[in-house]
This record gives C-alpha cells, sequence and structure tokens, in this order.
C-alpha cells in the first residue's frame, strides 16, 4: 500500500489519486533554503526538493499551492540529478526532500539515479509523516536525515484540519520506525574558523503550536518525551500564520469551515511563555524552539521564481523557467 488513504485508484493507468497526482514526478521549486533547522542548515543551507501533491489536506497549509493546487511540472530522472548536483556544488549540506511521501517508489529510483551520477552529500526526507512503514522501507538505504511532523494525537482536529482522522496513528508508526533505524549523530563542520554542529543522521521531529490549542501541544510534548527524548531532537515551531489562500470561493468555504477548530492567527506573546514554560519543565535532551516574530514576509509563493524572501533562500530551479541562470 502506497499511500495510508488507500484510495484505490491506479495512478499508473492515467487517474489522479487523493494526493493530486497521477504517475510522473512533478515539482514546483529547487535551491538552497536557509530556514530550516540549524543542524539541517549548517554552514551552506539546505538543499531543498519541493515536490507537488500531498497525502494530507491541511486546511492552513502554507505550500497549498503546491501540495492542493497541482503547481509545478513532470521532472525526469536525468533533471532531478541536474537538481541535486547543481544544489551539492554550491554547497548545500543535504537534499532536502519536502513532501514527497505521495510519489516514494518511483522517488526512490530517482535517488538511486542521482547517487549512480556522482551526489555525495545526505538525503533528508521532510514530510508530514502521513506515511506507512511498508513506503519507508524503501527509502532505508537512501535517505540517513528524516524531517516529520508530528502535527496533533488528536483524531477529531486532524479529521477537521487534515481531512485523515487516522493521521495521529500512521504518524507515530512512522516516527517510531525513522528513530528506531536512525540513531542521532551529530558532528561539528568547520567552516573558515567558524564550526558549528550537523546532523549526519537521525530525526528531527517538528510540532507546530496551533493557537488556542495549547493542550494539543502538551499532549503531544508528553509522546515525545515518552518515545523520542534522546533518541531524536525536537523542533517546537510558533511560526502558525494565517495564509492569503486565492483558491475558489467553494475553497475558501472550507477551510474557514475548517480552521474554526482553532484560532486562525499568529502566536501571542502569553502563549510564547507559556510555551517556553513547558519545554522547559520537559527538560528534553535536544530541543530547538523558534523566536517569536510576526513577521509574515516568509510565506512563499511558488509562482514566483524566488518563492521565499531573499534572505530564505536562493533558487536554482523553477517549474515555470528550469534551471535559472546567474543564481
Amino acid at each position: 500500500m502506497q499511500c495510508p488513504r488507500a484510495c484505490g485508484v491506479d495512478r499508473t493507468a492515467g487517474s489522479t489519486g487523493f494526493c493530486g497526482e497521477q504517475k510522473e514526478i512533478r515539482i514546483a521549486s529547487a535551491g538552497l533554503h536557509f530556514g530550516e533547522e540549524p543542524l539541517i542548515t549548517v554552514h551552506g543551507g539546505s538543499g531543498t526538493i519541493f515536490f507537488t501533491g500531498c497525502t494530507l489536506h491541511c486546511a492552513f497549509c502554507q505550500n497549498y499551492q503546491i501540495s492542493q493546487l497541482g503547481t509545478g511540472r513532470t521532472v525526469t530522472t536525468r533533471e532531478f540529478t541536474e537538481m541535486c548536483l547543481q544544489l551539492e556544488d554550491a554547497g548545500a549540506e543535504n537534499i532536502n526532500l519536502v513532501t514527497g511521501s505521495h510519489c516514494i517508489p518511483q522517488l526512490a529510483e530517482y535517488l538511486y539515479d542521482a547517487r549512480r551520477a556522482g551526489l555525495t552529500i545526505p538525503y533528508c526526507w521532510n514530510s508530514s509523516a502521513y506515511e506507512t512503514v511498508e513506503m519507508l522501507e524503501l527509502l532505508k538505504d537512501l535517505v540517513t536525515i528524516w524531517l516529520p511532523d508530528l502535527k496533533t494525537l488528536n483524531k477529531e482536529l486532524s479529521a477537521e484540519l487534515f481531512a485523515a482522522e487516522d493521521y495521529p496513528e500512521v504518524a507515530e508508526k512512522a516516527i517510531i520506525w525513522m528513530i528506531t533505524n536512525f540513531p542521532v549523530s551529530i558532528t561539528d563542520k568547520t567552516v573558515n574558523g567558524v564550526t558549528k554542529e550537523k546532523l549526519e543522521q537521525g530525526t528531527i521531529i517538528r510540532h507546530l503550536f496551533l493557537p488556542g490549542k495549547f493542550e494539543e501541544t502538551v499532549d503531544t510534548l508528553e509522546w515525545l518525551k515518552k518515545h523520542a527524548d534522546g533518541r531524536a531532537c525536537i523542533s517546537l515551531m510558533s511560526q502558525y500564520t494565517p495564509v492569503p489562500f486565492k483558491t475558489s470561493e467553494n475553497d475558501l468555504q472550507k477551510r474557514r469551515t475548517a480552521l474554526k477548530t482553532i484560532s486562525n492567527r499568529i502566536v501571542n506573546k502569553r502563549e510564547d511563555r507559556d510555551l517556553r514554560d513547558l519545554i522547559d519543565a520537559y527538560e528534553f535532551e535536544y530541543l530547538f524552539y523558534q523566536e517569536l516574530s510576526t513577521d509574515t514576509s516568509w510565506l512563499p509563493d511558488f509562482n514566483r521564481v524566488q518563492p521565499f524572501s531573499n534572505k530564505l533562500a536562493r533558487p536554482f530551479w523553477h517549474w515555470k523557467t528550469g534551471f535559472i541562470k546567474n543564481q
């Protein structure tokens, strides 16, 4: 079973699955990204590749253009390999594969081809964790860095926000598989006299705090303390930002209804203080926490050749233009 949805669609015959995709691998953007966790960006940045399609339909998704609207185009294994090699030549610390859960069997072949062509930096699997262990096994000899979300452990909230009531159960199994098979290995990397820590292998588990849902984060951190502390790094994010969606009125109404389950706003200072107190109480061995910010300029627009702000990313490839000259 390729996807927990088990929608029964034969994508190889030209039908479209819940993910919105057929059999082809489609990509929207590739470039160096400097806004990921420090263990991933290190000195040179993370070589992010954003895939079109997704196994979830998160009502607040900042990448909705590519995850739900189909923005992107088909890419051959040769073009994908060239992306990876250009990113490595530019100093990327890893190849960060963003939201590729729906195309793992095909993508695994692309990853092998890039290795055979000379790629040496690690692959980083950046996903919602809504994927089966059976599919993750196909990546076991390829990916060494894992960057899954653990969005919530609440089935009702998952059903409302992600259209996936079984998300907690599926994500727990996937994350346990990741941290069991890939113990954390952190080394020091020195460039021009500056030393930074680098994740060579292991898992960074992300959890996005949803405004007004403090109890959901408490439950999630409780699970992480029990199952992941000392076995993985934790990244607690406070960057929730209302997205100015540009979609049909019918889609907007569905999103509004789903988002009524949370407070669709930026995190406030009181919540920030409470989150800091919470993580202090848990005393995780290795945890990142974002600084509170009201800046929304980082929200991406994948119709632009530079989807992110200039300080966050350096584009190398875009679905409209192909490879970008003079990056």
